[in-house]
């Protein structure tokens, strides 16, 4: 069965939940674990108002027993802390839709006589649920020594190099940094770009990394097209509220190289790096490569090398310098008017995209392994065909494939 989850509620509603089906039993959980992630993404330098009012926990309401997952459909909630300010009172009437949101389409859609449905369900308020049930992914993903983690690279003109900085490193910089940027000297030149934002009633964009380590060879498949592993995980980020683009690995840098340089080099591990066979004291050859440019997928299939994502996020569509819209209740134009958001909400989307990669990977995962328990699953990742030469037995004859 595949991994699925479902979200619920309204950004001032009473509270917003999340079905997660799929996960096995024996996976020990408390809310504690799903609490942490969901603090990390209330924090970020550049948030609006609404961090200052909710103070997000999690209530495990089903498939949680003794501490330990049942198999059965994970539910979670998590409640509205600002939503006793509208319940019972007359909201004034939303009628000009806001350039690059919901309303208009939404309005389109669905009929609606009010804006406000569709800015209250297409809220990134949503996310506060994909994190929390990301954040189950994460720690499924951890009993297997998979790690998913992310930073943030840009904010509008400002760009970062890490240079050879290890990841691992980048992840713990970034969450030690407020704009969420692993480099201090960019991160500082981050905060200067959000301020002049902020000064001058704007919203700010970026570009967010979100990279998963130690990741077995062989998740996904090339057998059909919505089996590919980076075609699943590009649709989870690009269905996060602003990601406008995406790309795995070197995508756009290798669209201007030659073939011969665009690719990853596949080479037999040096002897000094070369495990001992513990049976028969026999060596085994890795298969490794020296470079990353494929972002750790080759034909829809993990190989073995750190997934690596980069997705571009917009600058929100809700600014306290008035566009110009349409008031659709008056029939003219007129400026757009101001809801509460976010003048910078790239750092706060890391670990929503974590979230978001988690998942798929975790699903990615199940499929390959089947089980319904970790005491199942735990000894045939431990048995997964890895990339060595032992692994790969060929019998070097001629094959007949079609008669």
């Amino acid at each position: 069965m595949p991994l699925r989850f479902l979200t619920a509620g309204e950004s001032h509603g009473p509270s917003l939940t999340a079905i997660l089906d799929g996960i096995p039993a024996g996976l020990p959980l408390t809310p504690d674990i799903i609490n942490k992630e969901l603090a990390r993404r209330q924090q970020g330098y550049g948030s609006g108002g609404r961090m200052k009012i909710e103070k997000d926990t999690v209530q495990i309401l089903g498939g949680v027993m003794g501490g330990q997952t049942t198999g059965a459909p994970i539910a979670l909630l998590v409640q509205n802390d600002d939503h006793v300010k509208w319940k019972g009172k007359a909201i004034e009437p939303m009628t000009a839709p806001r350039p690059g949101h919901a309303d208009l389409t939404g309005a389109v859609k669905y009929g609606y006589k009010d804006l406000r449905p569709a800015l209250e369900r297409a809220s990134a308020r949503e996310t506060t649920m994909r994190v929390a049930a990301g954040a189950v992914c994460k720690h499924f993903l951890a009993q297997f020594g998979i790690i998913v983690g992310g930073y943030v690279s840009s904010i509008g003109e400002v760009q970062t190099d890490f240079g050879d900085m290890p990841y691992e490193d980048r992840f713990t910089r970034a969450e030690e940094s407020d704009v969420r940027c692993p480099i201090e000297t960019s991160a500082q030149q981050m905060r200067d770009e959000i301020e002049k934002a902020i000064h001058g009633k704007n919203t700010l964009g970026g570009v967010l990394e979100i990279v998963a380590l130690n990741l077995p060879v062989g998740l996904g498949s090339f057998v059909q097209w919505d089996k590919r592993l980076e075609a699943k995980l590009a649709h989870a980020i690009m269905s996060v509220q602003a990601i406008k683009g995406v790309e795995v690995g070197d995508a756009f840098e290798n669209a201007k190289r030659i073939g011969t340089q665009a690719h990853d080099p596949i080479q037999l591990r040096k002897a000094e790096d070369r495990r001992q066979k513990t049976e028969g004291g026999m060596q085994t050859f890795d298969l490794r490569r020296s470079t990353n440019r494929a972002g750790g997928t080759e034909g829809g299939v993990s190989n073995g090398q750190p997934i690596v994502i980069r997705a571009a996020m917009k600058p929100i569509a809700t600014t306290l310098l008035p566009q110009p819209t349409v008031d659709l209740a008056a029939g003219t134009e007129s400026p757009t008017k101001y809801e509460r958001s976010d003048f910078c909400p790239v750092p706060r989307a890391v670990p929503i995209l974590e979230a978001m990669v988690a998942f798929v990977l975790a699903d990615a995962l199940l499929e390959k392994l089947g089980g319904d328990s970790m005491e199942e699953i735990k000894p045939r990742f431990d048995s997964l065909r890895k990339a060595t030469l032992e692994d790969l037995p060929m019998d070097n004859i001629p094959h007949v494939f079609w008669e």
